[in-house]
């Protein structure tokens, strides 16, 4: 705000009283511009004044909202963060047991091919003892039915 003029009184001089009414009137009218002029800074202060309020608040609101957006895009990031390395571990564990899941199938291929190797000699020696047992008492009851006079081959 610009400092309110100051009139200055001087001893008046001897004049005329149009002069002096003149004068005066000068005066009232300068004085009533100082007066105006103030009266427009003060409310240009007081609007400029209210509107920097409403913009600091505005600006504080603006400014709380984003520090909550941030704190949650970061609390969001560390979740996915988490997710992601809980989906890693998930998928090592996946791979670790399917690789297991191939050994041991593996390994159970093998034996089942073992048993059934040996269980196959196993019947083929036994055949081969079946057959020496057989073939033995085929020759022992040939023997008994030629004893006896019949032919082995009729009957």
């Amino acid at each position: 705000m610009p400092p309110k003029k100051k009139t200055k009184k001087t001893p008046k001089k001897k004049t005329t009283g149009k002069e002096n009414d003149l004068e005066e009137k000068y005066r009232c009218s300068v004085l009533d511009i100082a007066v105006l002029q103030d009266h427009i800074l003060s409310r240009q202060y007081k609007t400029m004044q209210t509107e920097l309020t409403s913009k600091v608040k505005r600006l504080e609101k603006e400014a709380s909202q984003l520090k909550e957006e941030l704190l949650c895009q970061e609390e969001l990031s560390k979740e996915q963060q988490k997710r992601e390395q809980v989906e890693q571990e998930k998928d090592a564990i996946i791979v670790d047991l399917q690789h297991k899941l191939d050994n041991l199938e593996t390994d159970y291929e093998k034996i089942l091919i073992e048993t059934l190797d040996s269980l196959t000699s196993q019947l083929s020696v036994a055949r081969r003892g079946w057959e020496d047992k057989s073939t033995v008492l085929h020759q022992n009851y040939k023997e008994l039915l030629t004893e006896f006079g019949l032919n082995a081959l009729d009957i």
